[in-house]
């Protein structure tokens, strides 16, 4: 690895721990040179997700769009980022354990949902509206509605 602060590639690991759920891996390294420490961090590396949008076009999976639009959801919420990232680990995770390598947004919006559900009301509510396209107060009512039940 190589150190940030002076380029060498010698460097040796002084802590290592599991993280995200035991899909990586991070690693306190110094340099030997410099005596700097730094962070990395190994992944698991997948096959790439393709998401099939709804008019049927193809993308490859983004994480960072994913938080985008979860943040969105919980602005102005009591929602911590360390939530919307547990969140959006435990998504990416699920996509992740499947055997299909092309997802229907539908079924990670429906992930994002069921997470939400349990995080927050109006965070829930709000990503509901655009992810089910709400047309009028009505489909808001009948969300409120199935939510309280």
């Amino acid at each position: 690895m190589r150190c940030p602060f002076c380029n060498t590639e010698d460097d040796r690991v002084v802590d290592s721990r599991s993280c995200r759920d035991g899909q990586a891996i991070r690693r306190r390294r110094e340099c030997t040179r410099c005596n700097q420490r730094f962070t990395t961090y190994e992944y698991i590396e997948h096959a790439p997700l393709t998401v099939i949008k709804r008019d049927g076009n193809r993308e490859p999976f983004d994480r960072s769009k994913l938080q985008a639009k979860i943040e969105l959801a919980c602005y102005k919420t009591s929602v911590s980022s360390d939530r919307i990232e547990e969140l959006m680990d435990q998504v990416e995770s699920e996509l992740g354990n499947r055997a299909e390598r092309e997802v229907p947004s539908k079924q990670i919006g429906e992930l994002v949902m069921e997470g939400l559900k349990d995080l927050h009301d109006v965070a829930y509510v709000r990503f509901a509206s655009v992810y089910r396209q709400f047309k009028d107060r009505q489909d808001f009512v009948r969300e409120l509605e199935q939510l309280s039940t």
